[in-house]
């Protein structure tokens, strides 16, 4: 247990994405099963403890302090694991700590009325660092600044594996994970993934850079309207549906609606949206529909009914037996658009692919979208895919661009909040945002502009809680947020022009900023940089 703490506690104080993926590298290394498999599920967040929750634990607390006083530390400090580490009263810690194994184990056992107690004998043995990570392992979301992914990439270091061989396993593997390890370390075979309906790593595109369009051949590319939606990854196979994100997360369960209709054996890589089908048109809801069934765990049949999710695909990953990601993209599109006509249904269709002759043209279609199906609204530029590139996961580049219609709008990441006025005084809602600036290995967030508007009152809640659960430091009456590569909060920002400063770090101010959107879904690594902006500043005479 002391090992896991300690790597938590060097885990939060590490800021940068290689710091902390060597200290990942070194604790599996060093780490013995089936400690280290625990400490991997709980990372990535494949770790379940039902036997505790943060009531239990908020309960246990108020039995040794009072209820006040400790209502008052978690507003100020704003995390339940680091509160109850640094209020829970002792008399002195206890040499014998508990294994991260034996807790995890003895837990899993226990039921309601036992855990809540396991957990008080092991707070009072424990030092402020082994109770701090003793709740953040029992209550889950550890908020270290560690994704799913980073954790299987220092898997992939550890073992040298590439990373999209650990991700293809993922979903058939269950904690501790002594079969992988044990591969890692090439003490056994490569595991044979058990589980039907894998997650396949996803194919991702390039910005098109200012005068790069005309340096491209445009017989070479098909093109496609960039919908506003979630990218998402539909898999069926043997009876098995599952629906992921772009990261690789399972998110079924809010969309069994679209589940329904996976009524095919393959895999497809599409768009998540709402859609209305009406006399044969497919009309397309703006994403602020589409954001009303995200992130959550239950969906009412009101909202099934009253925003029925829809998939818009463009590209098939797996048909049947048959892994198309080898093939040329102008092969897995006609075989899509074969496969989606077989196994037809109301709620899926092939992105449609627009025609051009040459880049003038198209440019003229980017600026003024066709107002049929509302492309107009819903597209929030082109896509541009080389007929002849196979499906690589990452990011390669040249096969995909991403040719964004409106050039005033920009992917930052929250880095300060600080509290409101009047009717929000109690939320923080005020938000100052950057992008990333600095070679790709050594990134770091300059900030570009401050928003306090472009939101309702729900998704302040959830920026508020968000701020709270992750304030890294404190500058009077501002937080800093965790924001970094791999954790932190993407906000999609419109602004209306963009000048030079020198009183900005990043030499660029924005012009009434706007939140226009929460990225709950995005990477804070996929968020743009500041040459994108650069690019929008006019020209010095």
């Amino acid at each position: 247990m002391q090992a896991f703490a300690t790597l938590l506690d060097r885990l939060v104080l590490t800021p940068g994405r290689n710091g902390k993926l060597r200290l990942l590298v070194d604790y599996f290394g060093a780490t013995p099963d089936p400690d280290r498999g625990y400490a991997l599920a709980a990372i990535t967040g494949d770790l379940s403890i039902a036997s505790v929750k943060p009531a239990m634990l908020r309960g246990l607390v108020v039995e040794r302090m009072d209820d006040v006083l400790f209502r008052y530390s978690y507003d100020y400090v704003g995390d339940l694991a680091e509160t109850i580490a640094l209020v829970w009263p002792t008399e002195g810690e206890d040499e014998s700590v508990p294994r991260l194994a034996e807790v995890v184990e003895v837990l899993q056992a226990a039921s309601r009325l036992e855990g809540p107690r396991l957990v008080e004998a092991w707070l009072d043995r424990l030092d402020a660092s082994g109770r701090y990570a003793l709740v953040k392992l029992v209550t889950g979301g550890l908020r270290v600044g560690v994704t799913a992914r980073l954790a299987k990439q220092a898997l992939a270091r550890l073992g040298d594996k590439d990373v999209t061989e650990i991700e293809e396993l993922w979903h058939g593997l269950e904690p501790p994970y002594e079969a992988l390890f044990c591969w890692l370390e090439g003490r056994g075979e490569r595991p044979v993934s058990a589980a039907l309906a894998p997650f396949r790593p996803v194919m991702l595109a390039q910005p098109l850079a200012e005068g790069e369009l005309h340096k491209l051949e445009p017989e070479a590319y098909a093109a496609e309207w960039k919908w506003d939606g979630v990218r998402v990854q539909a898999v069926s196979e043997g009876g098995v549906r599952r629906l992921y994100s772009r990261t690789g997360d399972d998110i079924s369960i809010a969309f069994p609606d679209m589940l329904e209709h996976l009524n095919f054996d393959g895999a497809i890589d599409g768009e998540l949206l709402v859609a209305r089908e009406a006399g044969g048109i497919v009309a397309i809801a703006p994403f602020g529909d589409l954001q009303q069934r995200l992130n959550r765990k239950t969906v009412s049949g009101k909202l099934l009914t009253s925003h029925p999710a829809f998939l818009r695909a463009y590209d098939l990953l797996q048909d049947g037996a048959v892994d198309m990601r080898p093939h040329p993209f102008s092969a897995r599109r006609a075989r899509l658009e074969r496969f989606i006509a077989t196994h037809g249904s109301p709620r899926i269709d092939a992105s449609p692919l627009v025609g051009f002759n040459d880049w003038d043209a198209l440019a003229k279609l980017r600026a003024d979208p066709p107002t049929d199906q509302r492309i107009h609204e819903v597209a929030e530029g082109l896509m541009l895919k080389r007929w002849d590139a196979p499906y690589v996961p990452g990011r390669p580049k040249g096969p995909w661009f991403k040719w964004k219609r409106d050039p005033h709008i920009v992917d930052a990441v929250l880095m300060y909040a600080q509290r409101g006025h009047g009717k929000r005084s109690s939320y923080y809602s005020d938000y100052t945002f950057g992008v990333w600036t600095g070679p790709s290995d050594a990134a770091e967030l300059v900030s570009v502009g401050k928003a306090y508007f472009g939101f309702t009152d729900e998704e302040l809640k959830e920026l508020d809680r968000f701020v709270r659960n992750n304030t890294v430091d404190r500058f009077g009456p501002v937080r800093a947020v965790r924001a970094e590569p791999d954790h932190g909060l993407v906000l999609e920002v419109a602004f209306e022009g963009l000048s030079r400063s020198t009183r900005h770090k990043s030499g660029v101010a924005m012009r009434f900023p706007r939140i226009s959107r929460l990225r709950w879904d995005k990477p804070p690594a996929e968020a743009d940089r500041l040459e994108a902006l650069e690019t929008l500043l006019p020209q010095k005479t």
